[in-house]
């Protein structure tokens, strides 16, 4: 069996007739694929760099490893299902909550390291069952709840970490974005993020030169005078060299804060998979499980020399819709470029000097994003919130996840935030739902293997969305 990096070629390699699209084994000349690749490395390049920075990570390891997971995707899937793999927003949040819990960056790269070999064993699961085992397990009142406390629960970081170091920039920042995001189209929209970091690059440079320094928090949250546009790093930082790794460190308090995303994974994956095989004309449900565990593959990988976990990206997805090409020698083009722009320091030192205040622009539209794709699960799922069944345990999680609840179980160990929150709707809503009367039961048929209802409802939220707004997404947004 081949490992789909042989393609024949197109036409005459220059331009698709009319109506016509370019298969996955197909290509197009070498100087257009080429191109096609350098485009697909825009599209993710938002939330690909956003993400590992807002986690404490290292921007030039994450978009190294990026590369790497995507050749090791293409490769799981025989070259049928053409996708790029970016840093996934969905894990943000859990960065977040296990730095606040006095986690280094070896804590959140152990725990996620964690949360991919599960999804890699999921993955098996599914290949060995079927789909119909996710669709048992996770229902989408339960997803859409996951989904949409692990980005409420991150209200705080924008609220406390990133708006105050400049607020007008963050004003600004978030007004362009909100409007990139509604007002463009085509491909324009889909890279909609990495415009608002560059508008915000732009005001805070402005800024700089009109009003000088500025009296507020810095990243490290003290209070002092210092520009919001720092640069000095990038003169020092060399052209070419490796990125920063480590190993990663095991906590279990970390790692349950962590292990409630592997559902917006799975249904990332779904999503993309179904999503994919409508705009190729060939059903993939016979690959979904295969994608989740080349997924959880390659987050293992990734975190185990330090970098961010990864996921299916619908910035991509995009873009193979714009242009009709779904030939996987662009991907291959991708993650080569890629590679090249991880092993550049310089890169990395010019996304290590994001202002705070655009960060906490974005933020603000790219958290909420996350959140409201969850309420978006629930309205394309026609989940009744009316039948307490449903409402209790979502209600009970949902709070119990933004509001940071914690359960103490010893003075070593508790669970809080997104993990007590999760688990509180996953196990409160299977246990009711054994204990409830019959008229409050309302009968969601379990998929049958071959069947892709659930990756056709569960698609209008890919990590990378939030990211590119993306989830991630994602986590993340409409394909998404």
């Amino acid at each position: 069996m081949g490992l789909g990096v042989r393609w024949t070629l197109h036409g005459d390699g220059r331009t698709p007739a009319p109506g016509a699209v370019v298969r996955p084994d197909e290509r197009l000349s070498w100087p257009r694929t080429a191109g096609l690749g350098a485009q697909h490395v825009v599209a993710m390049f938002g939330a690909s760099f956003v993400a590992p920075v807002l986690m404490g990570l290292d921007p030039n390891l994450a978009i190294m490893m990026s590369g790497v997971a995507t050749m090791i995707f293409l490769l799981a899937t025989r070259g049928r299902v053409p996708s790029y793999l970016g840093c996934s927003l969905s894990f943000v949040g859990v960065a977040a909550v296990i730095r606040a819990q006095g986690g280094t960056s070896a804590t959140v790269t152990g725990a996620v390291l964690v949360v991919g070999a599960v999804l890699f064993l999921i993955g098996l699961a599914v290949q060995r069952f079927g789909a119909r085992i996710i669709h048992a397990a996770m229902p989408p009142v339960v997803t859409g709840a996951v989904v949409m406390l692990i980005g409420f629960n991150l209200a705080p970081v924008t609220a406390s970490t990133y708006w105050p170091q400049d607020q007008w920039v963050a004003l600004l920042t978030m007004l362009f974005t909100g409007l990139a995001v509604v007002c463009l189209r085509g491909f324009w929209s889909r890279i909609a993020i990495f415009l608002g970091l560059i508008f915000g690059y732009l005001v805070s440079w402005l800024f700089d030169l009109v009003f000088g320094m500025i009296h507020s928090q810095n990243g490290a949250g003290k209070v002092t005078d210092h520009w919001r546009l720092d640069f000095s790093a990038v003169g020092k930082a060399d052209w070419v060299g490796l990125p920063s790794f480590h190993g990663p460190s095991f906590e279990w308090s970390a790692i349950l804060v962590a292990l409630p995303v592997v559902i917006a994974l799975v249904a990332e994956n779904a999503g993309h998979v179904k999503a994919v095989g409508e705009m190729t004309g060939d059903p993939l449900d016979d690959k979904l499980g295969t994608a989740i565990s080349a997924d959880g593959a390659a987050s293992v990988l990734s975190t185990a020399l330090g970098g961010p976990p990864n996921t299916t990206y619908s910035e991509n997805i995009g873009v193979m819709a714009a242009t009709r090409v779904y030939s996987t020698a662009a991907y291959w083009a991708a993650a080569c470029f890629a590679l090249l722009f991880g092993l550049c320091p310089k890169f990395g030192a010019v996304v290590a000097a994001i202002p705070g205040g655009v960060l906490g622009g974005i933020t603000v539209i790219l958290y909420g994003m996350i959140g409201l794709l969850g309420a978006q699960i629930w309205v394309h799922n026609k989940v009744d919130l009316r039948n307490p069944l449903n409402l209790v345990p979502v209600a009970a999680g949902i709070i119990i996840g933004v509001g940071g609840v914690s359960l103490k179980i010893s003075d070593n160990f508790e669970l809080s935030g997104i993990a007590l929150g999760t688990i509180v709707v996953l196990s409160g809503y299977h246990v009711l739902r054994a204990l409830a009367p019959a008229h409050l039961k309302t009968q969601q048929p379990l998929l049958d293997e071959g069947t892709s209802t659930y990756d056709e409802e569960t698609s209008v939220y890919d990590e990378e969305t939030a990211g590119g707004s993306g989830g991630e997404k994602g986590t993340e947004r409409g394909t998404a």
